[in-house]
């Protein structure tokens, strides 16, 4: 049956049966009415499968088209709402950390100056030129407040330091050509920048003016810049978000970090790039060192606007949990699709799969047949070998045990007294035992063909492995050629198994004579090994050939596939030998690479399961053993 679909018609869930009913009826008629054109039904089977696999695509694609545009519709506006607002969400957090933040070392700034106003205002400039009591101010400082001052010290009008507590020596210290020291001497109260200073590590100073005499005396204080340098580091946000303090020149305040934006930008550089929020806080965007990604940051105004805390980190870091939202989403709206679409090809498709279904079944069980009637002559055509190799053997044997024997006669004969006076004694004595010597050659091969050939029965019988090895190991020796060896190696302690041994001799011929026609060129050995492995016996036929490829490996127990030329092989081999462990309840398996040789392990139960169905089988059991 063909037909053609056209329409703006969206289909639902429905059956297969009712799209084959659909398209036989009124779909049919529609169609004929709408277009009026001729069509000419064509019942080929063949013909059917491209107007039906154009059906199958056109309904998926209109039923994947409508199912998705509204739900990628909804999720784009849900997803852009969402980043919209998550966006406003961090640059808020950030907002309110930096501006804690910057009241947090505002706050310590001042506090650590009023411990220096406390200070000056409440003991005399008489008791603070007294070294002993800057020592005990110095330590009570310490004790109150962690170690965060250093150090104190009284610098006169001329900059000469002329009283000093701490752990440095910078009695009598110079400090007339410093910069915070004429800057301190025009203010009441005075914080410096960090500098390095006479003691050569970054530090920062806070200091009170005073007069004492008729002369302005400087009461200062060091400040520990780690305990400074941690309020700042102490704001970091993810991977890549830190904080950083600059002055008006660019210089940093706060141990510099690797990722900082460029030192040389000054508080004003970041106030004209951002955007001022209520709280007084600059945000905006820069782009990094070397063309990096984009950078956010926030800003703010410390120490009277002579400083900038400035914080930074890179947008994709700021934002990762709306990245990692937004991928998740993506997969399950990818996945969503993938279902649809996926239904609809399995639900369109098992209209079309049915009219195919019939056609498949038919061709497998051709093919099935087909390897079953050339496995059944295989295993006649070595029953016939078989026969023929007992009636050969038989044939042969006659005539070499009468050889035997005249030999013997005339071995005798040269006992008498007139031959053993001849010259050709020894020649005829050494005739004579290589006539001995290749007769019992010959028994022994038409001993082997015969007990080969009593083993053709395809009935299920109790086998000896070790046996069966051995003898097809001798017959495939007399036709190996010389560069190849063939060896086994037996385990004696595999019991008897159950099993067809003509079936058995022919799955090993087969992997044998495999292993021959890949040593033919070359040349090499073909090792035959049997152990025990846990309830199995367990063959194993390598060779060190060229080996198989690995594209092949997957399919050398497919029917007709052989990689041998024409007339060499029709690719049953190992197929058939596939059927026949299979059918015994073992396993076969293949290793192979190129150049290092190919590996069959047959693995047979110790007790097959085919054994107790045959004994239960009448016909069987009526028959006997045919001899």
């Amino acid at each position: 049956m063909t037909g053609i679909i056209a329409g703006p018609y969206v289909l639902g869930m429905i059956s297969s049966e009712a799209v084959l009913s659909t398209m036989q009826g009124q779909w049919w008629q529609y169609y004929l009415k709408t277009e009026k054109r001729e069509i000419i039904m064509d019942r080929n089977s063949n013909s059917k499968r491209p107007f039906y696999r154009s059906f199958t695509k056109n309904m998926v694609l209109l039923v994947t088209i409508v199912s998705l545009t509204p739900m990628l519709l909804v999720s784009g506006i849900i997803l852009n709402q969402f980043h919209t607002s998550f966006h406003e969400k961090v640059y808020a957090h950030l907002n309110e950390l930096v501006h804690k933040h910057t009241q947090n070392i505002d706050s310590f700034l001042n506090e650590r100056l009023n411990n220096i106003k406390f200070l000056a205002e409440t003991c005399d400039s008489d008791k603070l030129l007294d070294e002993s009591v800057l020592q005990e101010k110095l330590f009570q400082l310490q004790q109150n407040y962690g170690g965060v001052f250093e150090d104190l010290g009284i610098i006169n009008e001329a900059g000469v330091q002329i009283a000093y507590a701490g752990p440095f020596k910078l009695d009598k210290a110079q400090y007339a050509d410093a910069q915070w020291f004429n800057e301190a001497l025009e203010n009441p109260y005075y914080i410096s920048d960090v500098f390095l200073g006479l003691r050569s590590s970054p530090h920062f100073i806070v200091s009170v003016k005073r007069l004492c005499y008729g002369k302005y005396l400087l009461l200062r204080a060091t400040i520990n810049f780690e305990a400074f340098n941690s309020l700042v580091e102490n704001l970091r946000i993810g991977k890549t978000g830190f904080a950083f303090i600059l002055n008006k020149e660019g210089k940093s305040q706060t141990e510099p970090h690797y990722d900082m934006l460029p030192i040389k930008k000054s508080y004003t550089d970041f106030i004209k790039a951002g955007r001022k929020t209520r709280q007084g806080i600059y945000m905006g965007e820069l782009t990094g060192d070397s063309g990096r990604e984009d950078i956010i940051y926030l800003a703010a105004l410390l120490k009277n606007e002579d400083w900038i805390l400035v914080y930074q980190q890179e947008k994709t870091d700021a934002f990762s949990d709306l990245v990692r939202s937004q991928i998740v989403a993506g997969l399950i709206i990818l996945g969503g699709a993938f279902l649809i679409i996926l239904m609809n090809l399995i639900l369109f498709h098992k209209a079309v799969s049915r009219i195919a279904e019939a056609d498949t079944a038919k061709e497998k069980m051709n093919r099935q047949k087909d390897m079953m009637s050339r496995q059944i002559i295989e295993t006649g055509k070595l029953a016939s070998v078989g026969r023929l190799a007992a009636g050969i053997a038989h044939e042969i044997n006659n005539p070499v045990a009468i050889m035997v024997e005249e030999a013997g006669w005339i071995e005798d004969l040269l006992d008498e007294e007139e031959f053993q006076k001849g010259k050709n004694l020894e020649e005829f004595q050494r005739a004579l035992k290589q006539i001995n010597t290749q007769g019992k050659r010959c028994k022994d091969i038409t001993h082997k063909l015969l007990s080969f050939a009593r083993k053709t029965d395809s009935r299920i019988q109790s086998v000896q492995l070790n046996e069966m090895i051995e003898e097809v190991v001798a017959i495939s020796n007399k036709t190996a050629y010389t560069r190849i060896s063939i060896n086994s190696y037996p385990d004696n302690r595999i019991p008897s198994i159950d099993g067809s041994p003509t079936e058995l001799q022919q799955v090993l011929l087969n992997l044998i004579n495999n292993a021959l026609y890949a040593l033919e060129k070359d040349g090499g050995k073909i090792d035959v090994t049997s152990r025990l492995e846990g309830s199995y016996a367990l063959i194993v036929v390598e060779d060190d050939g060229s080996g198989i490829p690995e594209a092949n490996l997957d399919r050398i127990f497919d029917p007709f596939f052989t990689t041998k030329p024409v007339g060499k092989g029709n690719g049953l081999g190992l197929s058939i030998c596939f059927g026949i462990i299979q059918k015994m309840g073992g396993e076969i398996e293949v290793q192979s690479a190129i150049d290092s040789g190919t590996r069959f392990e047959i693995r047979l139960p110790l007790k097959n399961p085919m054994s107790s169905k045959t004994e239960d089988s009448p016909e069987e059991t009526s028959t006997g053993t045919g001899e």
